[in-house]
C-alpha cells in the first residue's frame, strides 16, 4: 500500500512546487506556446497521480475492483503490491478521490454549460444588432460588423464560429492593423484556446485551494493572449500588432495609472515592441520532450512493484 501513498505525496509536491518554479521562469513569456504545453503536462501529471492512487486504493479495499484492475497480471505482480495488507483507510481514500473525480466532471460540465449559454446569448444579441438578410444563412467564416462607439473585436466560438468587429475598430485600425487583429482572433480559434480556458476554469473553480490549478487558470489567460499575439506578429509584424492593441484598448483605460481588468495589455505591447530572443530550437525541443515525460512519472511510480517482479 505504499504506492498509493507515494502517488499522493508526488501529486501534492507537484501541485505545491510547480507553480512556484514555473512562475519564476521569465523565459515562459517568450515562448507562450511551449509554456502552455508545460503547464498542461504538469496538470495532467497531478491528475494522473490522483487517478492512479484512486485505482490502487480501490483495488486494496475491494476484491471485485482488484480483479478488474489486475485482471491480466500474474499472481506475483498482485502480491508485489501487498494489497491484502491494506489499512482501514484505503476505502476512505478511494472514495474521497472518486468524489474528487466526480466533482471535477461536474465543474467541467458546468463550465461548458455556462460558456454555451453565454454564446447563445451573444448570438441572440448579434441577430438583433446585425440581422441576417433575406435568404442569407450563417457561415463558418462569416465576419460580422456591428455599429459601436467603442473599438472592439472578438471571436465567437461554437458550431458556427463568427468573427465580430465594431465600426469604431474599423475606423481606428489603419491598414495592416486590422489584418493583425483578425489574425490574433483566428489564432485563438485555430488553437482552440476556449477549451483550454474551460478546463483551467473548471479545475480552479472546483479546487480553489490547490495551488497548481489556480496558477494554471491565471497563467492560461495571459499565455493564450501572448500566443495569439505571436501568431499575428509572425504574419504582420510586431510593430503593427502592438499598434493594433493600443488602438483597440486605449479608450478602455488600459494604459492609465490605475489597473483595470485589461492591465496585461501594456505588458503585451511592451513584449511586442521589445521582444526578448527566443530559445534555441534545440532547447525548445528538449523542453517539449521533457514536459511530455512529466505525466509518465506517475505511471512509472505506479508500476515499480510490477516492474521489479517482471524484471
Amino acid at each position: 500500500m505504499m504506492v498509493p501513498l507515494a502517488l499522493l505525496v508526488l501529486g501534492a509536491v507537484a501541485a505545491a512546487m510547480a507553480p512556484r518554479l514555473l512562475t519564476r521562469s521569465a523565459w515562459l513569456d517568450h515562448e507562450p506556446v511551449l509554456a502552455l504545453w508545460i503547464w498542461q503536462c504538469v496538470v495532467v501529471a497531478v491528475l494522473m497521480c490522483c487517478g492512479l492512487a484512486m485505482a490502487l486504493s480501490a483495488a486494496a479495499a475491494s476484491e471485485a475492483v482488484r480483479g478488474n484492475v489486475f485482471a491480466p497480471a500474474p499472481q506475483g505482480v498482485v502480491e508485489a503490491y501487498a494489497l491484502s495488507a491494506h489499512g482501514p483507510w484505503a476505502g476512505a481514500v478511494a472514495v474521497a478521490l472518486a468524489c474528487g473525480a466526480v466533482w471535477t466532471a461536474v465543474m467541467l460540465t458546468r463550465e461548458v454549460y455556462r460558456a454555451r449559454t453565454r454564446r447563445r446569448q451573444r448570438r441572440a444579441e448579434l441577430l438583433v444588432r446585425a440581422p441576417l438578410l433575406p435568404g442569407e444563412t450563417p457561415s463558418t467564416d462569416r465576419l460580422v460588423v456591428l455599429e459601436g462607439d467603442r473599438p472592439s473585436a472578438w471571436w465567437l466560438a461554437g458550431s458556427t464560429p463568427q468573427l465580430v468587429i465594431t465600426t469604431a475598430a474599423l475606423r481606428r485600425l489603419k491598414g495592416r492593423q486590422l489584418d493583425a487583429v483578425l489574425a490574433h482572433e483566428q489564432g485563438h480559434a485555430r488553437a482552440r484556446h476556449d477549451w483550454l480556458l474551460h478546463c483551467a476554469g473548471a479545475l480552479a473553480g472546483g479546487f480553489p485551494q490547490v495551488p497548481v490549478f489556480a496558477a494554471f487558470r491565471d497563467q492560461v489567460h495571459r499565455l493564450v493572449e501572448m500566443a495569439a499575439d505571436d501568431a499575428a506578429s509572425r504574419r504582420f509584424g510586431r510593430l503593427t500588432t502592438a499598434l493594433a492593441l493600443v488602438e483597440l484598448n486605449e479608450e478602455r483605460g488600459s494604459f492609465g495609472p490605475c489597473p483595470t481588468q485589461l492591465a496585461e495589455v501594456p505588458e503585451r505591447v511592451d513584449r511586442l515592441l521589445a521582444p526578448a530572443p527566443r530559445l534555441p530550437v534545440s532547447r525548445r525541443l528538449r523542453l517539449t520532450a521533457a514536459a511530455a515525460l512529466v505525466p509518465v512519472i506517475p505511471v512509472l511510480v505506479a508500476f515499480v512493484p510490477a516492474l521489479r517482479v517482471l524484471g
